[in-house]
Order: structure tokens, then sequence, then C-alpha cells
């Protein structure tokens, strides 16, 4: 057998003379979080069809190919799903309403919004990205959700607050560390014990974001004691 002739030889042959070749077809286009480039990139939807080549020329269809997701500038191919996650613009506004919306409820939750619970919230609803946020608005949106409610301050977490909470942070947590839920579950608890110990609507509150974040049981009580340390 002549050298470069065995099996390899003739499947390299094979390769040069018949082969598969993708066309590529732009369906959309927009902003996503890219994989490789590890930010926020453009992108072309394509939708593909291959052929199969004979010596590179395209002779016969081989069918549709599953659409792909193309970075505008490292030009990676990556599937759809890619799609699902947030663009970092994105989930920063998802981790900001998330934050704003645990504030709400756990000071809808801790009865007479003392001032030193409102001074929390709003220091920790500003850090989050809301930087105009005042005592006096968080206080006349607790007031406002009572009102829509007609649930009294400081009563167990109804059932549209807890609505609230998980359309807030179900979504956002499959896309933050284990780290950062806590850290949303924590600045929470934080403000619920700015006034004292935690009440029973309190820890049901917080609860039901230790759920929506999926934090399990055992690490919502873990997370419910350490925030009592000063860190």
């Amino acid at each position: 057998m002549l050298p470069g002739r065995g099996r390899d030889g003739r499947a390299n042959g094979l390769a040069r003379i018949l082969g598969t070749r993708t066309a590529w077809t732009p369906v959309g286009d927009g902003e996503f979080f890219c994989p490789g480039c590890g930010g926020d990139r453009n992108y072309q939807r394509l939708t593909g069809h291959r052929r199969l080549t004979l010596l590179g020329v395209p002779v016969l269809p081989r069918g549709a190919s599953a659409p792909v997701v193309e970075c505008a500038a490292c030009r990676r191919h990556y599937g759809t799903d890619a799609l699902d996650h947030p663009t970092t613009v994105r989930l920063s506004a998802m981790l900001r309403d998330a934050v704003h919306t645990v504030a709400l409820a756990v000071l809808c939750a801790g009865g007479a919004c003392a001032r030193a619970s409102l001074e929390t919230a709003a220091a920790t609803v500003r850090t989050a990205g809301f930087p105009d946020c005042t005592e006096e608005q968080l206080a006349a949106l607790v007031a406002a959700l009572g009102t829509d409610t007609g649930r009294p301050h400081g009563e167990s977490c109804a059932p549209g607050l807890a609505a609230e909470l998980h359309e807030a942070l179900a979504p956002l947590a499959p896309h933050l560390a284990p780290a950062g839920r806590e850290s949303v579950f924590l600045q929470g608890a934080r403000i619920a014990l700015a006034d004292g110990p935690y009440t029973p609507a309190e820890r049901e509150v917080l609860t039901t974001v230790g759920t929506a974040l999926t934090i399990c049981t055992t690490d919502v009580t873990r997370l419910l004691a350490a925030a009592r340390t000063p860190s």
C-alpha cells in the first residue's frame, strides 16, 4: 500500500470531493449576551439550508439546519437558547426591580413603617439602581399597597403580594449565582431587622422571597440568622 493511500488517506480524499455546505439566511437581529465575548453584543438570527457539495459545488439539498444566533463581534454561532439569557442591561434592570419589590414587601409586612426601616429600605433601593428613591416615596407606596389590597400592614403575606414577589424574582433567579440570590434575600432581611427582631409577618414574607429565589428552607433559616450579624 502506497504511503498516504491508507484508510485515512482515502477518507481525506473523499472529503475533498464530497462535503456539506450550509447557506445561512438572516431572519432577525437584536442584542444579546454573547457567551463567547462575555458581554452584550449585536446578533443576527440565521436559518440555514444544507446542501451536498461535489468538488465544492452545491448539487443536492440535504434539508434545513437548526436556526442559530451569530454574534456580530466574534462571528461565532450559538443555539437560539442563548437569547434566553438577559443582556447585562436587562439583568441590571431586573435586579433593580427585584430589590425594590422585596423592600416594599418587607415594609408592608413590618406594620408601622418605622423610620429606621424606611431609611434602610430607601438606601437599599438607591444602591440597587433607583438613586432618587426617598423614605417618603416608599411610605406612600406602602400606604397605597395597603389600600389596594385591603390588608392592614403587619399581617401575613397576601396572595397578591406573594404573586408580585414571584413575578419579580422567579425570572431573575436562574441568572444569578447562589451568592447573588442570597444577597437579594439578605437585603430584605436587613430591612426587616432595622426596627427590631423579625415579626411573624416579616418572616413569612422573607420565606416567600426565598422560595421565589429558589433558596432552600435550610438556607433561608441560615440567612435569617446571618442577617442579624453585622457585616
